[in-house]
């Protein structure tokens, strides 16, 4: 199956339109790739999941118990096959693409999270991400104390440790809190990987790809109104007048206040002009 790269905000509202927890994050992901790579096979590459699965099932006794089926998935991914965490070029976008992660064998927290989830899904082994701030870690559905890090080889984590490695990341300046642990949904898992590509692409002043990015963000979540008013102002850097104006519009209408207010009525204004002119 492959894509044109405008086919795919359309291919992802509907793999995102069913209910939650029947998003397949797997595919939605690899259609989320398309626009990068539009003659990408997504059969192909969800075929590639199905091996891996397929071999490290040969890992495994009968009799495995969940963590054993965890420890198996881990060993053979991170230590036989090589896939670890890109923490040499950590913010390359191909790191947050799920074809680049199958390739290359590096990836970051969330792909890497991404990886061990589809391959463990094969096996009946059910795992869910944990979007701690900074740093993306999963776990066994019914294993509540017990956090498996991809992004540093599959190593198991304590939830002391997880608490020191987010006061690692913030440097303190972020106060602990429980709900840190608390599993992502499906929509809270895509929106995650879709921030860290608009994130790269807009540090980069990459802005057509920051748009299709916050398009699909869109798709998400439609009432997301800082991804609309983000959309808004990189329009205006593309030139597209009345897309930007049309974001803008219902950003000024949402009720924001004060200093940001004058400015997008500022923008707004400009924009009018450009459209009239």
């Amino acid at each position: 199956m492959t894509l044109e790269r405008s086919d795919t905000v359309s291919a992802f509202r509907q793999a995102v339109l069913v209910p939650d927890s029947q998003i397949d994050l797997g595919h939605a992901a690899l259609i989320i790739a398309t626009h990068k790579y539009p003659d990408l096979d997504i059969q192909r590459e969800l075929s590639l999941f199905d091996s891996l699965a397929s071999v490290a099932e040969t890992r495994m006794s009968p009799d495995s118990d969940p963590l054993q089926k965890i420890n198996a998935i881990s060993t053979y991914l991170f230590e036989e096959i090589g896939f670890r965490g890109n923490d040499q070029d950590y913010y390359n976008p191909k790191n947050s693409y799920l074809n680049e992660v199958l390739s290359t064998r590096l990836g970051i927290p969330i792909t890497l999270s991404l990886l061990c989830m589809e391959v463990a899904k094969r096996l009946s082994v059910e795992l869910v991400s944990i979007g701690m701030p900074g740093h993306l870690v999963i776990r066994h559905s019914d294993i509540t104390d017990l956090f498996i890090d991809p992004f540093h080889g599959g190593i198991l984590l304590s939830q002391s440790e997880c608490i020191e490695r987010v006061t690692s990341i913030t440097q303190g300046r972020l106060p602990w809190n429980d709900s840190y642990l608390t599993p992502l949904s499906n929509t809270e898992f895509l929106a995650r990987m879709l921030r860290n590509l608009k994130s790269i692409y807009l540090k980069e002043s990459s802005y057509r790809e920051a748009q299709i990015i916050m398009n699909l963000l869109l798709e998400v979540n439609p009432e997301a109104l800082s991804e609309r008013r983000d959309r808004g102002i990189v329009n205006f850097q593309l030139g597209n007048y009345r897309d930007s104006l049309d974001d803008l519009e219902i950003y000024l209408d949402s009720g924001i206040s004060g200093s940001e207010a004058s400015s997008i009525t500022k923008l707004i204004w400009k924009l009018r002009d450009l459209l009239s002119a």
